[in-house]
């Protein structure tokens, strides 16, 4: 009897393990069926990374394209400034250059008599009263046009009068004769002034030269004198 229960008893132990072993086989196979997706599910994700990735590629396009807005737009700021520095230069050169005037007497000191000589030469006033902006060059008596405008000159010359040598200058602008100032009597002392005013190119030479045969004097009056200045830009 006794031997008969335990059998029944080993029977159901086996019946009960052999149902739950079967359980959880079966669990185990719906978990591994729920963790494979279907291929509806792949083609939805899929199509979603799609849309994604244009999505990425327009919000890219739209970065570029801003960064070049804004690139173009600083090129276009420095273009500006540029400009503006290079007016601010222009207009500092000009405010300089607007400041030009120049005189001179012929002689830096004593007296005496400058010719005649057979040929025109150029005369050097060495005595400098003003040069303002430094147009005008002692050492070689041109006057050199710093800006584009007009400008005036004087000269006055002054000697003792000689029958076969006048009082005389003229003045040269780049080689080309402008204006004579001339005077000649027999005794006596001669004086003659003259003046122009002249549209100037930067880098044009103005200069006053001794007429042949000519002779003038200067002294301590400093009475031979060359000047000029800026009337204005153009």
């Amino acid at each position: 009897m006794e031997i008969m229960v335990f059998f029944s008893l080993l029977l159901l132990v086996c019946s009960v393990s052999t149902n739950q072993t079967e359980a959880d086989n079966e669990i185990l196979d719906q978990q591994i069926s729920s963790q494979q997706p279907c291929p509806q599910d792949i083609h939805a994700v899929l199509r979603e990374m799609a849309v994604s990735l244009a999505e990425q590629k327009i919000e890219i396009r739209t970065l570029k394209q801003d960064n070049q807005e804004h690139v173009t737009k600083l090129e276009r700021q420095m273009t500006e400034l540029e400009r503006q520095k290079s007016e601010i230069e222009q207009l500092k050169q000009q405010s300089k250059v607007k400041q030009v005037a120049f005189s001179a007497s012929l002689l830096d000191q004593g007296y005496g008599y400058t010719g005649p000589f057979n040929v025109q030469i150029t005369l050097v006033f060495k005595r400098v009263v003003t040069n303002i902006g430094n147009a005008y060059n002692p050492q070689t008596g041109i006057f050199i046009a710093p800006v584009r405008g007009a400008y005036h000159f004087e000269w006055h010359l002054h000697g003792h009068a000689y029958k076969s040598h006048p009082i005389a200058g003229v003045l040269f602008r780049n080689g080309e004769h402008i204006f004579l100032a001339f005077e000649l009597q027999a005794s006596g002392t001669v004086s003659t002034s003259c003046g122009t005013s002249l549209l100037l190119e930067p880098g044009d030479q103005v200069s006053l030269r001794l007429w042949a045969n000519a002779r003038i004097f200067d002294g301590f009056n400093h009475d031979t004198n060359f000047s000029g200045h800026l009337l204005f830009t153009m």
